[in-house]
């Protein structure tokens, strides 16, 4: 997937495509209809697929830290779009600004002279410019007086519900997981580079892998069963996902002890799948009361995995007798 950063990276050779714009914040299965859609359009036409979305999202220049927490970094993103089949990425620096220019100049000196869109597919809902002031409406006087085409994504539902990222955000704010997984089209996961710590864990004899998230604000917080994948495989385990009040942490960031693990992740990615939630987090008097709380947290995890070993070898079983 080609990576454009930047208006000033726009080059004539990128003119002529089909485009969708958004935050794509969780890539969850609306998205990835709409993406779908893109993408059979932009093979129809022989032309390129292209996202644009924005850094930092809208609301965090608006709202700053009220503004909704994070599903997806950046690279995360980046990652998801790729392995869907997007040809083209483009990262906008969204800025006062960019934010502050009239809807005309969007469509005319983006849309129109930069990159040349032959398709757009955005929804009816969406809105751009000063005070939010272009509608869909306006994009559709613009793509008949231009004539590029013009699609309005339709709301994919889940039973009765509108996936959207914010119903994600409150399914894993609820620790309903496997609903989150369900709008998401996978289970809910974090991902970052294994960095030194104050090697408390080691002390305390659960080693930890030391994730720095970036984010100004988590989805998640707490004591979770994970999954995590490794340059070594995967494994087992169990995280915390938090400030760490025992020890006065700082800032937020991802614990995970594995079980049965033996090497050095330092430097490499991780990516760690919430399985299940233990418990909140929470401050502990003293470091040996911290300590019998993790043997638990571990206890706990491995008696899910164990149970949930056993169901689905129940299941295959279910599955492979016959009927009589």
């Amino acid at each position: 997937m080609e990576f454009i950063r930047g208006l000033h990276n726009i080059q004539a050779q990128h003119r002529g495509c089909v485009l969708t714009i958004g935050n794509f914040d969780g890539v969850h299965l609306g998205h990835q209809a709409v993406l779908a859609k893109v993408i059979a359009i932009a093979k129809q036409q022989q032309l390129p697929s292209c996202v644009m979305l924005f850094e930092p999202q809208p609301l965090e220049l608006f709202a700053g830290l009220a503004a909704p927490a994070r599903l997806t970094r950046f690279r995360e993103k980046y990652t998801a779009l790729a392995q869907l089949g997007i040809d083209r990425l483009l990262c906008v620096n969204f800025t006062a600004e960019f934010a502050a220019q009239q809807p005309q100049q969007f469509i005319q000196k983006l849309l129109l002279d930069q990159l040349g869109v032959a398709h757009l597919i955005v929804g009816d809902d969406f809105h751009f410019g000063k005070n939010r002031s272009g509608s869909f409406d306006m994009l559709a006087q613009a793509a008949q007086q231009h004539q590029f085409g013009l699609y309005s994504t339709s709301s994919l539902i889940l039973g009765e519900r509108r996936i959207s990222s914010t119903l994600v955000r409150q399914a894993l704010a609820e620790d309903q997981l496997q609903l989150a997984a369900d709008m998401l089209g996978r289970p809910f996961a974090l991902t970052g580079r294994v960095r030194h710590g104050r090697k408390l864990g080691r002390d305390l004899g659960f080693p930890t892998a030391n994730v720095f998230l970036y984010r100004r604000k988590l989805p998640v917080a707490g004591v979770y069963a994970i999954t995590a994948s490794t340059v070594f495989g995967q494994f087992h385990g169990v995280a915390n996902i938090g400030n760490r009040p025992t020890v006065q942490g700082q800032r937020q960031q991802l614990e995970a002890h594995l079980f049965d693990f033996k090497g050095d992740l330092y430097g490499s990615q991780i990516e760690v799948v919430l399985q299940h939630k233990l418990r909140s987090e929470q401050r502990f008097d003293g470091l040996a009361a911290l300590q019998q709380q993790i043997a638990a947290d571990v206890t706990a995890a491995k008696v899910f995995f164990q149970r949930n070993a056993l169901l689905q070898a129940h299941a295959t079983t279910d599955k492979t007798e016959p009927n009589g």
